[in-house]
């Protein structure tokens, strides 16, 4: 069995409040798949757009293989997730309610390379504040007790 990789988008974190989560898996070309599980992929600003009924995973960036055709290798092009209709319909009724989806995170399961969905709000500069204060309280805590 293959060792699952996993890369985390902490970004989508610091500015989103993620609520709800969701699983799908992506088209990719044999290239893609070998980039992502060798030099991996850049979700910083992956963010979900739906269209015609599909959902594309748009700003998630693969660098190029380096022993494949670099012709056929585009980093930042859109790529289509698979879902089931349910879980799109999920994702237009977010869209209408004024979420955010964003790619909270990729990981291999198998063969098979997955990304984690992230449904939530926008944080604002206050709120992204106040998690900040709150993760440093928490740190000194544990510094304090570790002592």
């Amino acid at each position: 069995m293959a060792r699952m990789k996993r890369f985390i988008n902490k970004n989508a974190y610091r500015i989103c409040a993620v609520a709800e989560k969701l699983t799908a898996g992506v088209v990719l070309t044999g290239a893609e798949v070998k980039a992502i599980r060798t030099r991996g992929i850049e979700l910083k600003d992956a963010i979900v757009r739906i269209k015609d009924g599909e959902a594309f995973l748009v700003n998630a960036v693969i660098n190029p293989y380096p022993f494949a055709r670099i012709e056929d290798q585009q980093p930042s092009r859109e790529r289509k997730l698979l879902l089931k209709e349910s879980e799109i319909k999920r994702l237009i009724n977010a869209k209408k309610a004024k979420l955010t989806i964003v790619a909270t995170a990729c990981y291999t399961k198998g063969r098979w390379i997955k990304i984690e969905l992230g449904i939530g709000r926008i944080k604002n500069k206050r709120q992204r504040k106040q998690d900040l204060i709150e993760r440093e309280a928490e740190r000194r805590l544990r510094q304090g007790l570790t002592q």
